[in-house]
């Protein structure tokens, strides 16, 4: 692997999956429309070229392999990935996950890339009874969204049948940490932050009974890199991941571990539940641990810390 395409690289976690490449030694090609990244999120090392498109456009697609005849790896994280814009508009979600994948996968069959990592979430399983929730789990989304990152996994697996890639498929927990916007799906951490720091009342959608999985962006970066670098060690059937700490954590006593963390007293504004949020959803990376030897390496509290420090330093 020498250069890698990440899609979605200007925003959250492709930024951190850039500065990762870089520090390993990878060139790196971003291709981002800005749409939710940022150009100041952008290493700016010689090794990477940024390139301002949509991945919606096929043309701007063949054009980014064309120029970069080299790229031999894509990380496909450009996606629309909040439930509530997919309710919204379910045509512009199905454009940008399942459109926007295809248009990827066509530049990346074209032009012999080796590698593929598709960023898929936790959405797509829905309720499931039994907890920690495996790959295995049978998936029913209960939102656009989850059904459209459905579908691109589909695609990515179909892809690497028939034209013998190396294929991905990484189900990301909540994902939390520095860069962060409050406008992506797991953004609620990045909310409250916003709101303690801002002196607002935080607001929980809910009872704040819901739990989730909070993983820290590095050790998911660090999982998207294991699978560019080991994935032509290991011929898995099934190339489908989680990227979790195996930790259920509710909305509620997340709050309270933010407030200490910026020393704020716990006095949310209780409002009302989200149509197709999950009530519990916590995941079992027992398969990554064992294909690619990786766990989790940072602590709730200690990626909390962190975080609401970064937000800090930017006021």
């Amino acid at each position: 692997m020498n250069k890698v395409l990440v899609t979605g690289g200007a925003g959250f976690i492709g930024s951190h999956v850039t500065d990762l490449l870089v520090e390993k030694g990878h060139e790196v090609v971003i291709l981002d429309n800005l749409s939710s990244g940022d150009k100041k999120n952008i290493n700016p090392s010689s090794l990477v070229t940024f390139v301002e498109g949509d991945v919606r456009d096929e043309k701007t697609v063949s054009e980014t392999f064309r120029q970069h005849a080299t790229i031999d790896a894509v990380v496909h994280l450009a996606a629309q990935s909040k439930v509530g814009p997919s309710l919204e508009s379910p045509q512009n979600d199905l454009d940008i996950n399942i459109h926007g994948t295809v248009n990827v996968l066509e530049g990346a069959r074209k032009h012999n890339v080796s590698n593929v990592v598709y960023s898929s979430s936790a959405a797509v399983y829905g309720h499931v009874e039994v907890l920690p929730v495996s790959e295995q789990a049978s998936a029913a989304p209960l939102s656009p969204y989850g059904v459209s990152k459905l579908a691109g996994e589909e695609y990515v697996k179909a892809y690497g049948r028939l034209y013998d890639l190396n294929v991905s498929v990484l189900r990301f927990a909540n994902v939390f940490g520095p860069r962060q916007s409050a406008a992506t799906e797991a953004g609620v951490i990045t909310i409250f932050i916003e709101q303690l720091i801002e002196g607002t009342q935080p607001t929980i959608q809910g009872d704040g009974k819901q739990t989730r999985d909070f993983v820290y962006v590095k050790d998911v970066v660090r999982a998207v890199v294991d699978c560019l670098e080991k994935t032509d060690k290991i011929a898995s059937p099934n190339p489908v991941y989680n990227v979790s700490t195996e930790t259920m954590t509710s909305v509620e006593e997340l709050l309270k571990q933010l407030c200490s963390a910026v020393g704020e007293n716990f006095d949310p504004l209780y409002v009302e539940e989200r149509k197709g949020d999950i009530k519990h959803s916590y995941l079992s990376y027992s398969k990554l641990s064992e294909e690619f030897d990786w766990a989790p390496e940072t602590k709730l509290e200690e990626g909390l810390v962190n975080t609401v420090e970064y937000y800090r330093s930017l006021t």
